[in-house]
């Protein structure tokens, strides 16, 4: 009799060691709830739990996400997304903290504006007028070649020179007059973005002092 019990009691010993102490809850592929000692390798990246000998569960562990080939790109698609807004973020805020230290109310804005606009506009000027000049230069030139052809005499080198190298210059002129006149229209669609950026700064700032003088009239009891 004696001789019989001792499975049963090195059973017992071996179920109260602790090397076999810890056990594994996990649910299989098909929904089912499985216990033992050990869990099978491809269940350890899937949600389980480990539990004492009592089945209390001493630690949950989650599923461990494996990204793929697309997630991956995915994902450094959106961080470069984030970056790119963080930089962009960066530098509104260098720009905002010029503005603001650069002028000081919204009559300093039109005061540029209207000096950027008038040193274009001197320019242009100019090259609208060099451009009537060449142009006048240029009709002389082809009615003299007129007049040569019509006599029938041919006309001489020197003159055709003339009237391309006029031809030549006048096209350089008016494309020196367009870049001026682009560059007025540049100039007001960005002191445009200035002073409306400048009005939600300065609204900003009016809100920021409104709840300041707020928070100090609450804590002096005024309101």
């Amino acid at each position: 009799m004696k001789h019989k019990l001792l499975p049963l009691f090195a059973l017992l010993f071996i179920c109260s060691s602790p090397v076999h102490a810890k056990m594994y809850k996990w649910v299989d592929e098909e929904g089912n709830t499985h216990f033992g000692d050990r869990i099978p390798d491809r269940f350890l990246t899937k949600e389980h739990k480990e539990l004492n000998e009592q089945g209390a569960v001493v630690e949950a562990h989650e599923e461990v996400k494996v990204e793929t080939k697309e997630e991956r790109k995915e994902k450094i698609r959106l961080e470069l997304i984030e970056k790119e807004k963080q930089k962009k973020a960066k530098e509104q805020a260098k720009q905002d903290r010029v503005l603001l230290d650069t002028y000081t109310t919204e009559r300093d804005l039109d005061a540029a504006l209207k000096a950027r606009l008038d040193a274009v506009g001197s320019q242009l000027q100019l090259s609208e007028s060099i451009i009537a000049d060449t142009k006048r230069k240029l009709d002389l030139t082809e009615k003299q070649i007129t007049r040569l052809k019509a006599g029938g005499k041919e006309v001489p080198k020197n003159i055709l020179d003339k009237m391309r190298s006029e031809e030549k210059q006048l096209k350089i002129h008016q494309e020196v007059a367009a870049g001026h006149q682009k560059r007025k229209q540049e100039i007001s669609d960005q002191f445009d973005s200035y002073i409306k950026r400048f009005r939600e700064l300065k609204a900003e700032q009016q809100i920021v002092r409104e709840k300041r003088e707020a928070r100090r009239r609450e804590a002096l009891g005024l309101d």
